[in-house]
């Protein structure tokens, strides 16, 4: 008899979602970007399954599509699919434009870690006796500083100033992810991420730039 214990593990419920859809959800290797509402289609099939939430399938569904892999797959030419496997059509540019941008920066970040981590554990070389005085130098005149990126400023956004087709970002996690509302149900706002991931959140989520 089958196990009726809910997954709580974000691995155990991808797991899971390897074996039951193996045309869509790619184990290891190279991934195919997800059709555009494709948690919904996810929540129906899984509707009468004891075993996952639709919180625990949402989780693990963010997870996938912003892993490397993912975001590495998520390129020109390449077709959707949904949870059979089957072409849902091309990527829009802007979608695989966000999504080269979040890999690099992930990897930088990632890369200065791996950095930060090794010149801790490095040894610590010995103290060198004091060199012998140079000669003081005239001042020279200081570089001017370059300019900083500039800062998007993000406001709170009110329910009675959004609008279907409007773009904004949604507050998941550390930073705002863009994308564009697509329907407004009472206090229930439908965002489509630029990532391709549709999510349902309030207006105290919602940011204006």
């Amino acid at each position: 008899m089958e196990s009726t214990d809910k997954l709580t593990d974000t691995n155990a419920v991808l797991a899971y979602l390897y074996e039951t859809f193996p045309l869509c959800f790619i184990a290891e290797g190279e991934t195919k970007p997800l059709k555009i509402g494709l948690f919904q289609d996810l929540a129906a099939r899984l509707a009468d399954d004891s075993k996952v939430s639709k919180t625990q399938l949402r989780v693990a569904l963010r997870r996938y599509t912003s892993s490397w892999r993912y975001l590495k797959g998520v390129k020109a030419g390449v077709q959707r699919i949904d949870l059979d496997g089957q072409d849902c059509g091309e990527l829009e540019q802007e979608h695989i434009d966000h999504a080269q941008q979040t890999l690099k920066e992930g990897q930088e970040k990632a890369k200065a870690k791996r950095q930060a981590i090794a010149a801790k554990a490095a040894p610590k070389k010995p103290a060198r006796k004091p060199a012998a005085k140079a000669p003081v130098k005239k001042d020279r005149p200081a570089k001017p500083a370059k300019p900083a990126a500039p800062k998007i400023n993000y406001v709170a956004a009110k329910f009675d100033e959004l609008k279907q087709k409007q773009r904004v970002s949604v507050k998941l996690g550390q930073n705002p992810v863009p994308g564009v509302i697509t329907d407004i149900k009472k206090e229930d706002i439908h965002v489509q991420l630029d990532t391709g991931l549709i999510v349902k959140v309030r207006a105290e989520h919602i940011l204006l730039s």
